[in-house]
């Protein structure tokens, strides 16, 4: 009989502890927390000093019979959940639940789930940490008091359904400001110039308009563009100046999650719910052929670079051995402006054994695991490993009295790049060019710009937003993301996060109404007095009882000033069934039609936006643009169900020169162009 009962929090976690321990240990997993607050009520005791009433989720009663079960059956119990606030809040939960005493030593954390970490776990086990507790109940509460009141004046005054949260509400007041900003923008023209010349060899290279003698001019307009063409015309470039010099490319420090999900973006394209779900299957052990189940990456929530000096060791070790004493530089975390203490706790992500190369085990892993993986692998390899080398050329040449420039760049030492294949880029060689050499002008190539707005927030970009405005903690960025696009406040267009009108609204409510809620200062001011309460230096309930004042007040008086919003909008379009006009009205899935006669008459149907492309499957119907239940935008025939196309890029509504397939619209960040939809064929072009 076992004579030790080891709790985690997932049956994939279970798994892989349950390999390293011999026969005296049983291993069971709570799934998740085991109590919390009522979903019915408030669940929070404002006149007794905001005591929280935590109850048994529900259909978690077998989950934990089972563990009292077990517990009653063996000498001792430790504690095993994620090594966070979260974390240590389920283990003071289930520590509860199965009535240990308060000074047991019970609480074991690991940062990897590897056979030396949790046996070096299981010889020092502590007492639970009350104050990493409070700082998650501060939280909990906190968010429960915003949203279990702000959310049923919203349904009273806007519609059924919406919710306020206290950092999700100042996330969507971050995108909604941008998109501000981006109506109020006005572009300003600017030019650029761009010559071809011939050097002796009769070798084409391109110079940039720089400036005149003294400093870098900038062009504003035609008037002052031609001005300049008119003084070189005729002109040839004199060669002034030719400078080489050594350029050194740093490596960049192992990933944080905030990093990750960035990096992670825009090189897989995941969003940063599908980057946290598949490097939570990686931290939590994956089936390696003939090895088991195996964690393969160190806890995925941390905002810290630091790696252990065992970890240190290991990669020097495989970079020395594998790819060359030339190539190891040693390890420097990143610096961080304000970096407290308690965000130094755990390493940055890294792999948990190095020698796994990702080619190695890409058999083991699904494809999507295996580019994860092998990003994490190759970040925290190349972050200890050599700087880059380049060497740079740049040439200066006038004519007409202004100057021009022409650089390139040539990768004469690897370096981290060697394992980093993610951040490689393409040499660019000038041809040969003697110094004062005169160069045959060709062609001029005057362009016509107009400045950009901001662009609308990426996931990745608003990550990054949030953690350089100090809002949310590294577990937070990825649900918070998600729930603003589950709510409908945020649509996905393209790889952009766009405000919908529903979002608009009840952003405008809580500007009016509830404006320090949202107010970004203060919402990451809150994160450090969490941090604090964490560090032991704040009591938490005096926190929320700061937080509560100002929320109470403003609840009263928005109940008296924020009138009705009706959010229908009545058609032209007659209901079939009864004659009745339509309105527009929202759902869990954004807008839909249904009879204005509604209970009456209960008729709806989707709202078709149309294309103006004829299907090119029926050629009878319209393609019309259609939302998955997650929110993503497809287009399907108008004449569904009788015909079935379907596609997640917009058709164009020509077909393809090559093969007559239809051809649709893509986009990426650096371009956008139309291609063919058939798999088989290459054609391609540019939009205009």
């Amino acid at each position: 009989m076992a004579k030790n009962l080891v709790i985690v929090e997932s049956p994939a976690k279970a798994k892989t502890i349950g390999k390293f321990l011999g026969k005296n240990y049983k291993v069971k997993a709570s799934i998740g927390h085991v109590r919390d607050l009522p979903k019915s009520k408030l669940g929070v005791d404002i006149e007794n000093n905001f005591e929280p009433q935590y109850i048994t989720i529900r259909g978690k009663g077998p989950t934990i019979n089972e563990i009292k079960k077990e517990a009653k059956k063996v000498d001792r119990i430790y504690l095993a959940t994620d090594p966070d606030r979260e974390g240590e809040a389920i283990s003071w939960h289930l520590a509860n639940i199965l009535k240990l005493e308060e000074k047991d030593k019970c609480r074991i954390e690991f940062n990897e789930i590897t056979k030396d970490a949790i046996k070096k776990a299981i010889k020092s086990p502590r007492e639970i940490d009350m104050s990493l507790v409070d700082a998650q109940q501060a939280r909990r509460v906190l968010d429960r008091l915003v949203g279990y009141q702000i959310s049923p004046l919203l349904w009273r005054k806007l519609r059924k359904g919406l919710s306020a949260g206290r950092v999700q509400s100042a996330v969507v007041k971050i995108i909604c400001d941008r998109e501000r900003e981006i109506e109020a923008f006005e572009p300003q023209e600017y030019w650029t110039l761009q010559v071809t010349v011939e050097n002796k060899n009769s070798e084409n290279v391109e110079f940039k308009f720089h400036g005149d003698s003294k400093k870098k001019i900038d062009i504003n307009n035609k008037e002052e563009m031609d001005k300049i063409l008119s003084q070189i015309k005729g002109e040839n470039l004199a060669v002034e100046q030719i400078e080489t010099k050594e350029r050194k490319r740093k490596s960049l420090a192992a990933f944080t999650t905030s990093s990750l999900q960035q990096e992670a973006s825009s090189r897989l394209n995941f969003s940063t719910k599908k980057t946290m779900m598949i490097a939570q299957q990686l931290y939590e052990g994956i089936e390696v052929k003939g090895e088991g189940t195996v964690g393969l990456v160190s806890y995925i929530r941390t905002d810290s670079t630091r790696i252990s000096d065992e970890a240190l060791e290991k990669g020097k070790g495989f970079i020395v051995e594998n790819i060359g004493t030339e190539y190891f530089k040693g390890y420097k975390k990143s610096p961080k402006k304000n970096e407290k203490k308690v965000q130094d706790a755990h390493e940055a992500i890294r792999p948990t054994y190095v020698e796994k190369t990702p080619d190695q085990i890409k058999d083991s892993l699904s494809p999507q695991q295996y580019k994860l993986y092998k990003l994490i692998w190759e970040r925290f390899v190349a972050s200890m490993m050599s700087d880059a080398v380049y060497e740079g050329q740049s040439i200066i040449a006038n004519a007409g009295g202004y100057s021009f420039k022409a650089n390139g760049s040539k990768l004469k030492f690897e370096g981290f790049l060697k394992v980093y294949t993610f951040a490689k880029q393409e040499d660019t060689i000038l041809p040969h060019i003697d110094e004062n050499e005169v160069l045959k002008m060709v062609e001029t190539l005057p362009k016509q710009h107009f400045t950009q707005p901001p662009p609308r927030y990426s996931e990745a970009s608003l990550v990054k937003t949030l953690e350089e405005l100090g809002i949310g903690r590294p577990s937070t960025y990825s649900p918070t993301i998600s729930t603003i696009l589950a709510r409908g406040y945020v649509e996905k267009e393209a790889n952009s996060l766009v405000p919908s009108e529903l979002g608009e609204i009840v952003n405008e409510i809580m500007e009016q109404n509830f404006e320090y809620v949202i107010d970004v200062k203060f919402t990451a001011d809150m994160e450090s007095k969490l941090d604090l309460i964490e560090e032991g230096s704040l009591e938490w309930k005096k926190i929320v009882e700061e937080y509560y004042g100002p929320l109470e007040e403003a609840l009263k008086k928005a109940e008296e000033t924020i009138e009705k919003v009706s959010m229908e909008e009545e058609t032209d379009e007659i209901c079939e069934k009864c004659g009745s006009n339509m309105v527009i009205k929202y759902g869990r899935y954004g807008k839909f039609m249904a009879c204005k006669n509604y209970p009456e008459c209960k008729n709806t149907k989707p709202i078709l936006n149309k294309t103006g492309t004829i299907c090119p499957k029926c050629q009878k119907g319209e393609v019309v643009e259609r939302r998955s239940r997650k929110g993503r935008v497809f287009y399907g025939c108008s004449e569904y169900p009788e015909c079935d196309f379907v596609s997640w890029a917009k058709p164009t509504g020509e077909n393809c020169p090559q093969c007559s397939e239809y051809l649709v619209e893509k986009r990426t960040k650096k371009r956008e162009y139309v291609k063919c939809s058939n798999k088989d064929c290459d054609y391609e072009k540019d939009l205009k």
